[in-house]
């Protein structure tokens, strides 16, 4: 009785170091998530007004052509796939990569993955890698997003794929955060759109596809940077919940095991009693 009360103290006190552990990394999941919130609302700003210059390119060129533009035969694909460093995030990781690893299947593709957990999946399916650079997500910078957009704006324009896709998490909420797949390349611009700006013409020096085809790479790298703001608030969002939940369950474990504590010390009272009365008598 007395090793099974030593044994019970002994994992109580094991559960609450673990809940101490789950319940700090939920308070530093919470604050980082605040400033991941800030970036994510502050980089849409950026490539929401370089859409709008490429639709207004567009729409004011009859003569427009850019092989950014140009629908061709898909032979070959280049997928970004963002996914975390580290684990303990729910299915963060798990979810976005069995989307993007679905949305490959039967393709010839290459990937360019950005996080640790990527990688590996990657690697371990033996599928070409463009570059493993940025293998950490949490190093890659603004600067790193357009320096990886341009990149593979060249190699797209000489023929070494034709199509570009991204992999990554949408933030909904805290509590929600939902995998989805966008197509970077070709670029669907919607000419259609009214201008921002009526009766003003604009003019493009040299000319508006020169401008357009500058303007391209740089609109891929905000998406791009724009996708891995929304990864990390989803990956911060994920582990808070996961270590809120991990923390819930250790307090409920610890309860249960202090009512078993409790029960074996009065077992071992009660006998103890028993043997004192029992000796009394002889």
């Amino acid at each position: 009785m007395a090793a099974s009360m030593k044994d019970i103290k002994l994992r109580i006190h094991s559960v609450e170091s673990t809940m101490q552990i789950t319940k700090a990394m939920e308070l530093v999941a919470s604050s980082k998530l605040r400033r991941a919130q800030e970036q994510m609302a502050k980089s849409r700003p950026y490539f929401e007004t370089l859409y709008s210059t490429l639709s207004d390119i567009a729409s004011e060129n009859t003569d427009f052509s850019s092989p950014y533009t140009q629908d061709r035969e898909v032979k070959r694909s280049c997928w970004i796939v963002i996914a975390g460093d580290r684990g303990l995030a729910g299915g963060y990781n798990s979810n976005v990569l069995k989307l993007a690893a679905a949305e490959m299947a039967g393709k010839d593709v290459v990937v360019m993955p950005i996080g640790k957990k990527a990688v590996e999946f990657f690697r371990r399916r033996q599928v070409p890698i463009v570059s493993e650079t940025y293998a950490e997500a949490a190093d890659v910078s603004v600067s790193d997003c357009f320096s990886m957009a341009r990149m593979l704006c060249k190699s797209y324009c000489d023929g070494e794929f034709d199509e570009i896709c991204i992999a990554y998490t949408n933030f909904v909420s805290v509590l929600a955060q939902r995998p989805a797949t966008l197509q970077l390349l070709p670029l669907h611009i919607d000419a259609d759109k009214p201008s921002d700006k009526p009766g003003k013409d604009i003019l493009y020096e040299p000319d508006g596809e020169t401008v357009y085809n500058v303007i391209v790479p740089e609109y891929l790298g905000g998406l791009v940077y724009g996708a891995l703001c929304e990864s990390v608030a989803s990956e911060l969002g994920a582990r808070r919940t996961a270590m809120d939940s991990a923390t819930k369950n250790a307090k409920e474990i610890v309860e249960d095991l202090n009512l078993k504590y409790n029960r074996a010390r009065q077992g071992a009272i009660t006998q103890e009693i028993t043997e004192i009365v029992a000796g009394s008598q002889d």
